[in-house]
């Protein structure tokens, strides 16, 4: 396995360990699995239904379809992301559109170096590629940056559907690490689907939960 150089001497996660590259090779061939060039269309629905408030905080962001859909429709939006290749993409292209969107490499897992705090958090795609460890501190993360009241919404692939992705979730591993934390309260987790290369339709869940 070759070695991970990291950014800012941040540790591999576990994923990456799994692959032996960091995030930031994955999107250097062409695009990611997970790139489809274009908003999810779970996300697409979250918005139409008013489920954004800003300022907005998408994790994981990558080339940053999602921060840029959101972003055009009037809110604040900072999506980040390890993978420096991917946030060239997205800064790229919101200035080819003429979009106001931030766009900074920050670890996931230590959110609160971000200094900033946010109404709505997006992750679309992030939770399932953390193992449990990472998902505890993971969770945590993302409390220092959710304001009081605020909205997280995860999409993840689910363990049960049609199509399972790669790294399904069961709704217990999705639930676990929120429950255990104080600051956070589990709304609803319903059925859902992401978008890959490979496939329109990959089951997932929504789950959307609350900062207390």
């Amino acid at each position: 396995m070759s070695s991970i150089p990291q950014p800012d001497s941040r540790p591999p996660t576990s994923h990456e360990r799994h692959v032996g590259q960091p995030w930031n090779a994955s999107y250097l061939d062409g695009p990611a699995p997970w790139d489809i060039g274009a908003p999810q269309p779970a996300v697409v629905r979250l918005a139409e239904a008013g489920g954004f408030r800003g300022p907005v905080l998408d994790v994981g962001c990558g080339t940053g379809d999602n921060a840029l859909f959101i972003a055009a429709r009037g809110l604040p939006v900072l999506g980040v992301d390890v993978a420096e290749a991917a946030l060239a993409t997205a800064r790229r292209t919101a200035d080819d559109r003429g979009i106001d969107a931030g766009f900074a490499m920050a670890d996931a897992l230590h959110l609160q170096r971000l200094y900033r705090r946010f109404e709505t958090v997006l992750d679309c795609g992030l939770f399932h590629t953390f193992d449990v460890t990472e998902r505890t501190e993971y969770v945590a993360s993302l409390a220092s940056v959710t304001d009081s009241g605020g909205t997280l919404y995860v999409l993840c692939f689910s363990d049960t559907g049609p199509t399972i992705g790669p790294h399904p979730v069961t709704t217990q591993a999705l639930t676990a690490p929120f429950t255990g934390n104080p600051a956070w309260r589990v709304a609803t987790i319903i059925p859902e689907h992401l978008r890959t290369r490979f496939a329109d339709t990959t089951s997932a869940w929504r789950a959307t939960i609350e900062r207390l």
